[in-house]
């Protein structure tokens, strides 16, 4: 093979080449939507959460929210908190007492996302933090004509939540999520309940809202 036969075949390979790294590098930048076509590379959401979980053995609903900030589409640090939306009545707490359950936790929220500019993608958001709980003895007040509340017990504790989540980009500035998560907590000191009353897993979807990329960012669009 002569000379005149090899520069052209080192040029075809080398082109070949440039045009495989070309479309690879294109590809890596490009985010795809369901229902969109435009991405950014860094940015902040604010979401709801709706969760469907079980506290004492009895079916109970946390709504919350979160935000935070998108670290080079990589992880989101930020915030995130829940709140007791059931309204349970107990009544083996007090002797000839009803009471409700009532509380909630938040605290930090840490989300490493896994291949965001997929339109179904993975993340793991944790929630490092902690809450209150209190159980809540409603009455009458005939003065004022409405329902009054009294602390009968209550308790605070620490929280760690590490879940997973699985994500849909709907719209470059909307993504629904449905995600499990197990809830630990320390211990809880309750009178006649457990202490690990709050431990268990949620099950739930999130409907988050926002500035996913940064456009200054130079993102190509598919």
């Amino acid at each position: 093979m002569n000379q005149k036969t090899i520069i052209p075949i080192i040029a075809t390979i080398a082109l070949l080449f440039s045009n495989v790294t070309n479309a690879q590098e294109d590809e890596g930048s490009d985010f795809k939507t369901l229902f969109g076509n435009k991405a950014y590379s860094n940015g902040a959401y604010g979401a709801l959460m709706i969760n469907y979980t079980q506290i004492d053995n009895a079916d109970a609903i946390l709504v919350g929210a979160k935000g935070g900030w998108i670290i080079n589409q990589a992880v989101t640090i930020g915030l995130a908190g829940y709140g007791l939306a059931s309204d349970n009545d107990y009544t083996d707490v007090f002797e000839n007492e009803v009471v409700n359950l009532a509380g909630g936790y938040g605290g930090l929220l840490i989300e490493p996302i896994l291949a965001p500019r997929y339109p179904i993608h993975v993340a793991f958001p944790m929630i490092i933090g902690a809450g209150g709980i209190a159980y809540l003895d409603n009455y009458w007040n005939d003065k004022h004509d409405d329902w009054n509340s009294h602390v009968r017990a209550s308790d605070a504790f620490f929280v760690f939540e590490p879940g997973v989540e699985i994500e849909l980009n709907i719209v470059r500035f909307m993504r629904i999520g449905m995600a499990t998560s197990y809830r630990y907590t320390s211990n809880i000191s309750l009178v006649n309940s457990s202490s690990d009353l709050l431990r268990g897993f949620n099950f739930g979807v999130s409907f988050k809202f926002g500035k996913f990329w940064d456009n200054e960012q130079g993102v190509r669009y598919r």
